[in-house]
């Protein structure tokens, strides 16, 4: 069986965001497939609102889910989909967990960790690095975000549930 194909892959990390957005979490989603059968294995959206957990990101949900269905912390080569670039905590738990590859949509410009900020991967004391591709629908990707968070600030909510 082929790999889904990135684009593929965005689009239903995208609909956990929406559903994310719908729960009034930041919209963030995320899916962690095995690119060798094309299987998923766990997916994640934005949970610390619900959850009351600061550490509940999508990619975060999700690097649990997988761990639990394989039954094994490393989950070395698989990819991971996610629809913000990642902060710090989720690329240093994406590089423990050995994941193989990394796709986002959005860039994360001021809480971005892949490319912006410290770029956690090309860190010397990063103990393993993801091939990484930014960039997958994201116009889509920041477009939600910048929505929803639009729709806060009009309510006079934007201080709460923020990424």
């Amino acid at each position: 069986m082929a790999p889904p194909d990135d684009t593929e892959m965005m689009r239903r990390a995208l609909d956990l965001a929406r559903a994310a957005a719908e729960a009034g979490e930041a919209p963030v989603g995320c899916v962690i497939i095995d690119p060798a059968t094309g299987t998923l294995v766990a997916e994640g959206a934005n949970q610390p609102i619900g959850d009351h957990d600061p550490t509940a990101h999508a990619e975060i949900v999700a690097l649990r889910a997988a761990g639990a269905a394989l039954g094994n912390y490393r989950l070395t080569g698989l990819t991971l989909y996610v629809t913000l670039e990642p902060c710090a905590m989720c690329a240093g738990a994406i590089s423990h967990a050995r994941i193989g590859r990394v796709v986002w949509g959005a860039d994360d410009p001021k809480g971005g960790a892949v490319i912006h900020g410290p770029q956690y991967f090309n860190q010397p004391t990063c103990h393993w690095r993801p091939e990484t591709q930014g960039g997958v629908l994201a116009q889509e990707s920041a477009d939600l975000l910048k929505g929803f968070f639009r729709a806060r600030r009009s309510r006079g909510t934007a201080g709460t549930g923020e990424r």
